[in-house]
């Protein structure tokens, strides 16, 4: 059951256990059945063939977190509906984007068929895939990255960047962002009452959402920055760079709990910039 606006119905959402497979199973129906409506809401912000990072509007054209794409083989981890990739191919990298829901890549399809790339450039590959079981060979990719996909949802992070590892080529790139754990601490509203601190930041109990029948139908998980290094280094990655995007001046859109009041005085979004050691 959703609602009018097409999200799933839920009836409460607090902080609580919940495993690995439940997590997956939860967030794979809450974006299969909001993928429309998601990029209805967000789509003009994200756009059709661009690289946002984030809620603050970081683009990659200005960045260059990535590097050089131009003829590398390039994986993007939680590609929702694929505006990155997207992005990717037209600066000439050979792209596969990977998500495990099969909602957003419906969307995915849509947008290639409606926002046709330039001749040179290689149309991505797109896949239905767990990304704690990439479905593909080891030193396959010279580049990886995901942007706010994948990793927030599941418990067994650990799990991501391991595989991301093994699916890279030594020396090869790999590159995160993710709600910054400091905003673990406060509630998510874009309003003042956002600006009191309301949990530990040491509590690393998940967020879950659930409908009307007490199942869970979406799963979010904290990490400390130093859990978030820990897992990096432990994947056998060298964190090379912490962005932390400060909200810019032109700016005034509000999503969820980002917006220009919260995101002049904290950040909102972590983006970690490594390379698997050779």
């Amino acid at each position: 059951m959703s609602t009018s606006d097409g999200y799933p119905s839920i009836i409460s959402g607090g902080y609580f256990p919940i495993d690995e497979e439940a997590s997956v199973r939860a967030n794979r129906t809450y974006w299969d059945n909001s993928a429309e409506d998601y990029l209805a809401e967000h789509g003009s912000f994200l756009g059709a063939k661009e690289f946002i990072w984030c809620p603050e509007g970081v683009n990659e054209d200005d960045v260059n977190l990535l590097g050089d794409v131009a003829r590398r083989q390039v994986l993007e981890i939680g590609c929702g509906a694929g505006q990155c990739s997207r992005w990717v191919a037209e600066q000439g990298g050979i792209v596969t984007g990977c998500d495990v829901s099969s909602g957003m890549l419906e969307q995915a399809a849509r947008l290639s068929r409606e926002n046709p790339l330039s001749e040179s450039a290689t149309p991505p590959t797109f896949l239905l895939a767990d990304a704690r079981q990439l479905p593909f060979p080891s030193g396959s990719f010279d580049i990886a990255f995901s942007s706010y996909g994948a990793l927030p949802f599941v418990k067994d992070a650990e799990k991501v960047l391991a595989e991301t590892a093994r699916v890279l080529r030594p020396g090869g790139r790999w590159v995160f962002s993710v709600t910054h754990p400091l905003r673990w601490i406060f509630p998510d509203v874009p309003g003042e009452d956002g600006l009191c601190v309301e949990y530990s930041y040491f509590d690393r109990t998940p967020y879950v959402e659930l409908d009307e029948q007490g199942n869970p139908v979406y799963a979010e998980h904290h990490r400390t920055l130093g859990d978030w290094i820990s897992l990096i280094h432990g994947a056998g990655f060298v964190l090379e760079k912490l962005t932390e995007p400060e909200w810019p001046e032109d700016n005034d859109t509000s999503w969820g709990g980002w917006s220009p009041l919260r995101g002049k005085l904290m950040p909102g979004t972590a983006i970690f910039s490594t390379r698997l050691a050779d």
